[in-house]
């Protein structure tokens, strides 16, 4: 099972900013403050965690993997954009920038070699096609995970998935 990730509004409030190669939370919390939650829901799954935020296009993957707690970190095997993605020349954004969250994670469905099961995790929902709603778990950008609806949304769905591409 893989589970397509965002940081900001999943994890911790929607309120981050990169400052001067620094991240910085300007709301109430700390970062990652809900991440305790997403553990509570998988740790009886054989869930792999995907990479689906823009922490990845501005700090790396590996930077955005270090972010997270070590038992969330150890479960990340990829991210929807890679460094073949950079910007496009004379400084255009790259496609991905223009692609919404749901075209990101089909394109890195796209490259898999057999369809797998899936759920994403997300407060950013534009241009999610309703056909495909049962793949996402919606998320409050000022609540995430700490949300006790949402988190068991979430472990119904780890417990039957819905396969496809």
């Amino acid at each position: 099972m893989l589970l397509f990730l965002d940081f900001d509004g999943v994890l911790h409030p929607d309120a981050v900013y990169l400052h001067k190669g620094k991240i910085e939370l300007r709301s109430e919390g700390e970062l990652f403050m809900w991440a305790p939650d997403l553990l509570k829901v998988i740790c009886d799954t054989n869930v792999r965690i995907v990479l689906s935020t823009s922490w990845v296009r501005h700090l790396g993957f590996q930077r955005a993997r270090k972010a997270l707690p070590e038992a969330l970190g150890n479960l990340v095997i990829g991210a929807t954009w890679h460094s073949g993605m950079r910007d496009a020349p004379g400084g255009q954004p790259c496609s991905w920038d223009l692609m919404s969250r749901y075209e990101q994670i089909q394109g890195y469905l796209g490259r898999l070699s057999k369809p797998v099961d899936w759920v994403a995790v997300d407060d950013d929902v534009r241009c999610w096609p309703q056909e495909k709603a049962g793949h996402l778990i919606q998320t409050d950008p000022w609540k995430g995970l700490s949300s006790r609806a949402v988190s068991e949304k979430l472990r119904r769905s780890l417990l039957r998935p819905v396969q496809s591409i």
